[in-house]
C-alpha cells in the first residue's frame, strides 16, 4: 500500500474572514486561535451591523463548540470584527460588556422580527444560545485570520 502524501493545498488553508462570515451557505466551523496559538473552533450565530457614535460596526456572535473555561454551553460570545495593521480581517472579542449586551439584544431582536415575519407553520428552529452576552474569558484577544476546516460540524 502506498500512503498518500497530505499537500500544502489540502491542509487548512487561511481564507478571507469575512468572506467565511458573510456566506450564507457556509456550514464549516469557524475556527479561531489564541493568544496561545490553540486552535479554537465556533459555530456562527450571526452577524450583527451595530451603530457606535453614528458609526457602522460590524459583530459576529460565535458560540464555541470547543469547551472553554468560564463560557458555558449554551453562551455565546461577541466579536468586533476588525482589520490588523496589514488591513486583514480580524475578530477580537468585544471587552466592553455594555457593548456586547447590546449587540446580543439587537440579535434577539432580528430573531423575534424574523419569528413574526415566518409563516405560521411548524418548523423546528435552531436553539438559539442563552441570552447570557459572554465577555469574560474568552479566548483573549482572538485575532488570527480563520481556516477553512474540512468535514462537517456535528450538530
Amino acid at each position: 500500500m502506498s500512503e498518500k502524501k497530505v499537500t500544502k493545498k489540502e491542509q487548512a488553508q487561511p481564507v478571507d474572514l469575512l468572506d467565511v462570515l458573510l456566506d450564507k451557505n457556509n456550514k464549516e466551523p469557524i475556527v479561531l486561535m489564541d493568544e496561545k496559538g490553540r486552535q479554537i473552533s465556533f459555530e456562527q450565530v450571526a452577524i450583527i451591523p451595530y451603530d457606535i457614535n453614528d458609526t457602522k460596526v460590524l459583530y459576529v456572535v460565535l458560540k464555541p463548540i470547543d469547551k472553554i473555561d468560564g463560557i458555558a454551553d449554551d453562551e455565546a460570545v461577541v466579536f468586533l470584527v476588525d482589520q490588523d495593521k496589514n488591513g486583514n480581517t480580524v475578530l477580537r472579542v468585544e471587552e466592553d460588556e455594555e457593548v456586547a449586551i447590546a449587540v446580543f439584544d439587537k440579535y434577539y431582536d432580528l430573531l423575534e422580527e424574523a419569528r413574526a415575519a415566518a409563516p405560521k407553520k411548524t418548523t423546528t428552529a435552531k436553539k438559539a444560545p442563552s441570552k447570557t452576552a459572554t465577555t469574560k474569558k474568552a479566548p483573549a484577544k482572538t485575532t488570527a485570520p480563520a481556516k477553512k476546516v474540512a468535514g462537517k460540524k456535528s450538530k
